[in-house]
């Protein structure tokens, strides 16, 4: 079993910045993939960002050139940095992981989530 746990959000003005944390416990998650999904109030839950296990990263098209996401092996934790934050970024964050690489932009690609953070963007 995985645990994870995020912190970092909070409330920032638009075009600020926050790094979200994921921090795992309960196995080495270094050969894990690992994902950002965020959930907006009265939508779905939609893919942010994903990592391999080599460092291969990919992102949803509207983060894409404004979020960073990355990982150290060494404190089995998972960032994803976020820049030029815009009120339409506001949403609870969860970070997820799985074992095995397949269906990476999907919630069905990952076994273990965290509970979440919420992230707030003012304008």
């Amino acid at each position: 079993q995985v645990q994870l746990v995020e912190s970092g959000g909070g409330l920032v003005q638009a075009g600020g910045s926050l790094r979200l944390s994921c921090a795992a416990s309960g196995r080495t998650f270094s050969g894990y993939t690992a994902a950002w999904f965020r959930q907006a109030p009265g939508k779905e839950r939609e893919f942010v960002a994903t990592i391999s296990w080599t460092g291969g990263t990919d992102y949803a098209d509207s983060v894409k050139g404004r979020f960073i996401i990355s990982r150290d092996n060494a404190k089995n934790t998972v960032y994803l940095q976020m820049n030029s934050l815009k009120p339409e970024d506001t949403a609870v964050y969860y970070c997820a992981g799985d074992s095995r690489y397949r269906n990476r932009y999907s919630l069905s690609g990952y076994t273990y989530w965290g509970q979440g953070t919420q992230v707030t963007v003012s304008s």
